[in-house]
């Protein structure tokens, strides 16, 4: 996974605060990704944007949120400072919090 899938998956799982029967979907297009629920990224280099204000930093391991969070990634697992963990398997991705994606191609479906 590149860093800009690594930020945007970690985005994308904390962005997502919908109900557990509610799906979401994301498409990639160049630097841009399109949401179902109206939330857009845009990556420029280690710099993830939103259109809600929000923006998540990548070095290394590491990524920063502008609203303070951190999170780590240690191989296939990733951590946040709010005590949430993330563990990828191929194509799925799984939450402490029971949010689950799947990527499949550039598109990544989430519930």
């Amino acid at each position: 996974m590149t860093g800009f899938r690594c930020i945007l998956s970690v985005a994308a799982l904390l962005a997502f605060s919908v109900p557990a029967s509610a799906q979401v979907s994301c498409q990639t297009i160049g630097n841009q990704t399109y949401c179902s629920n109206g939330q857009n990224f845009q990556q420029f280099g280690n710099t993830t944007y939103d259109n809600q204000g929000n923006s998540w930093q990548q070095f290394g391991n590491q990524t920063y949120g502008s609203d303070g969070s951190v999170y780590q990634q240690f191989g296939n697992t990733t951590y946040d400072n709010q005590g949430n963990s993330w563990q990828r398997f191929g194509n799925q991705t799984y939450g402490s919090n029971g949010t689950s994606c799947q990527q499949i191609g550039n598109q990544l479906f989430c519930n």
